[in-house]
């Protein structure tokens, strides 16, 4: 009888114990909260910003700011500092790889939801979201979208997670107390790569062939939905100043879409995006396309697109002179411009590096 009492005795003390453990292990997570998930950072931690994927929409939820940088990978490496100071804001980000039109429109309309009060949006327009989905891609992609829903109950996939636990609670902490991470550096990605053009070129796959170029209709149906996105949200807040620029993207990429017959379709979705977001008082748009002595000097690239730091605070500084400025009575000038720029760019400056026979091509399978 005495040892059927001691056994159930170390029963309840050892089921005690667990549920004391699950709970602290619960507590934990919610009060550090590596995702912002709950809060902004608590106990003098810093918010240390370095998984998109799972921590953009914990920040636009519940961190205090004003001001937005909306993009895709290539809007990451801006310093969230040089926009406080030239615009006396608050800014974060609101980032999503690929930088579809659906997906950061989802971030937008998460960001307006939260109660702060958005001056302005700096949105950055990669000509490949014109013609993407017009649905949000974070569940196909695999996303974790128990932090995206509002659903409490799955919320143990976050609390009671291996990997937030022992890697994502003490990496926040040692960047917090242990070292000079600098927040306004949120997502950024640039001191483990190398700009200069051998990394550019290396990292460019041409197409052997040239394909006809298509009709540049060929992506209307995508992009008035795309449209309808962006311009919606220009509508529903009047009092937000936007700010939409088309970045500097290397001559390579524009060498690759002449070689895929997407050019003239490119263009023409620019045009018509462009003309459809200038029809709102609210709105400016910017083209850094054809700005030559960037897209033209490889060593400003890793690959055909992704461009260094002072290129991000280089299109800041003209967006504020207000050079490379669209109007209803330019774009159109300054996107056929960049059209015959790009007839250049295959015609004379990509030559050098053909007979210099450093151009990498793409394999064809047989």
């Amino acid at each position: 009888m005495k040892k059927s009492s001691n056994d159930l005795n170390f029963i309840k003390r050892f089921a005690i114990a667990v549920l004391v453990v699950i709970i602290l292990t619960g507590l934990l997570v919610f009060l550090i909260d590596p995702f912002y998930h709950y809060h902004k950072p608590w106990f003098g931690l810093k918010a240390v910003l370095n998984d998109k994927e799972y921590q953009c929409i914990g920040t636009l939820r519940h961190f205090d700011y004003d001001t937005l940088i909306v993009g895709s990978s290539v809007a990451e490496n801006n310093d969230n500092g040089w926009y406080d100071e030239a615009f006396n804001c608050k800014t974060i980000k609101a980032i999503r790889s690929y930088g579809a039109t659906a997906d950061l429109c989802y971030l937008l309309d998460e960001a307006f939801s939260s109660g702060n009060n958005i001056k302005r949006v700096f949105y950055n327009i990669d000509p490949s979201a014109l013609n993407a989905s017009n649905e949000t891609t974070y569940e196909m992609t695999g996303c974790p979208m128990y932090l995206y829903d509002h659903n409490p109950f799955n919320d143990v996939q976050y609390l009671y997670n291996k990997g937030v636990i022992l890697e994502k609670i003490p990496y926040m902490i040692v960047n917090s107390y242990l070292t000079d991470y600098n927040e306004n550096l949120s997502y950024n990605w640039a001191k483990w790569k190398s700009f200069n053009k051998e990394s550019a070129l290396g990292l460019y796959f041409r197409t052997r062939n040239i394909t006809p170029m298509m009709d540049e209709k060929v992506y209307d149906d995508q992009l008035s939905g795309n449209i309808e996105l962006l311009t919606s949200e220009v509508e529903k807040h009047p009092d937000t100043e936007f700010y939409f620029f088309f970045p500097a993207y290397s001559m390579l990429w524009w060498d690759g879409i002449y070689r895929t017959g997407e050019r003239d379709a490119f263009i023409h979705c620019e045009k018509e995006m462009v003309r459809s977001l200038l029809q709102y008082d609210n709105v400016k748009v910017f083209c850094f396309q054809n700005e030559q002595e960037v897209v033209t000097n490889l060593d400003n690239y890793m690959d055909s697109i992704h461009f260094s730091p002072d290129i991000n605070k280089l299109m800041l500084d003209q967006m504020i002179a207000g050079d490379y400025q669209m109007t209803m009575e330019n774009y159109e000038e300054m996107l056929d411009d960049m059209k015959a720029f790009s007839d250049k760019i295959v015609d004379e400056l990509i030559k050098p590096y053909e007979e210099q026979n450093i151009l990498t091509y793409e394999q064809i399978e047989e």
